[in-house]
């Protein structure tokens, strides 16, 4: 395995894949790319979870908490979309997740992952997820 950091630049600025590490911040402009090996991207352990529940999280006009179904065990997430998705519609979606992205403390909450979603052009906000069900805790590669 590459023990070089390398940059990704995609969306993030100065995202740093290596040592199971992501770090950065997002931008709007899609830089140029900067190529990883499969190693690097191996490290990202992305899996299939199903919300168990949705609700805003106290005093935040932006993010929600998510109990999430990883299938071996259940994870809470708070996720940036409280303006794009209202909670009641999230239940019972399988959404992709970050499973080893090092926990946070968001607004006194520990997110124990991150969900992927994608931004279009007009700020509309598309949740990554499967065409069909699949087994909760199911990796995505």
């Amino acid at each position: 395995m590459s023990t070089n950091h390398s940059l990704l630049e995609t969306g993030f600025e100065c995202c740093l894949v290596g040592g199971n590490r992501l770090t950065g911040r997002w931008t709007q402009e899609r830089k140029t790319h900067t190529m990883i090996t499969i190693e690097e991207f191996s490290l990202l352990d992305l899996r299939i979870g199903e919300v168990v529940s949705a609700r805003p999280v106290d005093g935040a006009k932006k993010l929600l908490l998510l109990e999430v179904d990883l299938g071996e065990e259940k994870r809470t997430l708070v996720a940036g979309i409280a303006q794009h998705r209202n909670p009641e519609d999230l239940v019972g979606k399988q959404i992709v997740v970050v499973a080893n992205l090092q926990p946070a403390v968001i607004r006194g909450v520990t997110s124990q992952g991150m969900l992927l979603a994608a931004q279009g052009p007009d700020g509309d906000l598309g949740l990554l997820t499967v065409d069909k069900p699949v087994p909760n805790g199911a990796k995505v590669g």
